[in-house]
This record gives C-alpha cells, structure tokens and sequence, in this order.
C-alpha cells in the first residue's frame, strides 16, 4: 500500500482500481531489494502490471499512456515516461525507425567505483512524444468522452515508470563516486521536453534494468552489475551506525564512511 499511496501522492494514479478508468487493473507482481541513494536513503522496488483492458464500445483504442494522463507533482517527481520494457536490455531503440528518425542514441553506460565496488552508470533516452513522456510542469490535455475514438498515438500498451528528479547534496568532490561525474551531469540545458529524448539514469534507470533483468530472465546487452540491489552495503552501513531514522542535516555518504563500512566485520 505504501508504493501504491506513494503513485498517487506523486503522478496522481488512483489509490483503488474502481477509481481507473473502466476495465484498468493494477496487479501487484513482486518486490525487489533495497537500493541505496547517495542521500542514504533506502529504496525498495515494487513492481506492478498495469492491465490494459481490450477494445470495446466505451474505448475502441485502449492506451494506457493517453487514458491514465499522469497529473504530476513538481515537488516529488521529474516526469513520468513510457517506453517499451524489453527495450531496457537492449544497447539500441527495438524500434528500427526511431534509430532513424530520433537524433541521439538509446544507451550510454560507464564504469565507477561506489560502495567501494564497481558500480556501472546507466544512462537510457526515452524518444520525446506526446505520448511518452510527461513534465511535471506539462500543462494537461483537455479530457475525452467516453464515447470519443483516441487520437492515434505511439506510447500504447508501455510499462509505466516515475523518475524523480533529484541534485546530489554538497560538492562533487564529497561524493563517493568515483570518478565523480561533474556537476553538469545532473541537469539539461533547457526544457528536457523541447530535447528529442529524454534521459533516465541513476538508480532509477539501475532498478530497471534490475526489474527487466527479472521480469524476461535474460541478461543485458551491455555491461552490468550482476547483483541486485545494495543490501549488503546498507547492513553494513548499519553496523556502523549509518542510516538511522533520522539523518543528520548535510550527511552524505562520502568516500571515508563507506570504505568504513566495507570493512566491518559480519
């Protein structure tokens, strides 16, 4: 209940399934481990199938992206983006026109060392539609009747997915990414929606990969950390007496606290 809350507080997806539009359903699947964010903050994945209903009279055309219109909350959440979720084990766009028409390329991936382990960066880029990605400062689109047939649109029958949007706390160099990835890193220069993708990265796009990896039983095309989440670290991190309730303000996770917690004794 608490992911289920957290979808509503934060792109506004109804809280019971009655409250969908008619013949949606949300199936609860499974959860995955505890991922860490540099705020040492404990993320645990819950993954969910959203039941597209099939065509009938009151909806000739059912699209998830167009008939759940997220209504997003600037305060907690980026955007809202829908793209294909076997795509997010692939190098390239699966679709072979979006390689051709869509300026820039799907993935990017790099090495670093975090939790004093090799940790890879992954960096994935939505291609930028009305149907498929949604800011949070997006004005939203006049409602339909039920008896109105949809506009045609590219983001049918996608996995959706919430990224938050967030800027790493204090100075570069405090961080316990190595190498740090400069400031730059963390924002676009303009309106991310006037740019022809979009682009997930950090733990949003790690616990992705995590969650398709599962979900299709496959492994990805391209590099990747073999494990799934961090609770390893974070018991660790525990054992030092990190990650309490309530953190200290400006506490980070720095380089020296986690080579700390690597070495305590399990």
């Amino acid at each position: 209940m608490t992911a289920r809350r957290e979808a509503f507080e934060e792109i506004g997806l109804a809280m019971n399934d009655h409250q969908l539009p008619v013949g949606y359903e949300v199936e609860h699947l499974t959860e995955l481990p505890a991922n860490l964010a540099m705020t040492e903050l404990g993320v645990r994945p819950c993954v969910a199938y959203l039941k597209t209903p099939p065509p009938s009279a009151r909806n000739r055309d059912p699209d998830a992206a167009r008939d759940l219109l997220p209504k997003l909350d600037a305060k907690e959440v980026a955007a809202v983006f829908t793209a294909p979720f076997y795509n997010f084990l692939r190098e390239k766009d699966l679709d072979p026109q979006t390689r051709t028409t869509v300026p820039g390329e799907w993935y990017k991936g790099s090495w670093h060392s975090w939790h004093e382990t090799a940790w890879r960066m992954h960096q994935f880029f939505v291609p930028v539609t009305p149907a498929t990605v949604f800011h949070a400062d997006s004005k939203p689109r006049p409602a339909r009747t039920a008896d109105e047939r949809p506009p045609e649109t590219t983001g049918a029958n996608m996995p959706i997915a919430s990224a938050k949007g967030k800027t790493l706390p204090g100075k570069p160099s405090q961080s316990s990414l190595q190498p740090p990835l400069p400031r730059s890193f963390y924002s676009i220069a303009g309106d991310a929606l006037q740019q022809p993708r979009y682009r997930v990265f950090g733990m949003t796009a790690r616990i992705l990969v995590d969650a398709a990896r599962v979900a299709y039983g496959e492994e990805p095309e391209y590099e990747h950390n073999s494990h799934f989440g961090d609770e390893e670290m974070m018991d660790r991190l525990l054992k030092i007496g990190r990650l309490s309730p309530k953190r200290k303000e400006g506490e980070i996770l720095t380089r020296d606290v986690m080579m700390e917690a690597a070495k305590a004794k399990m």
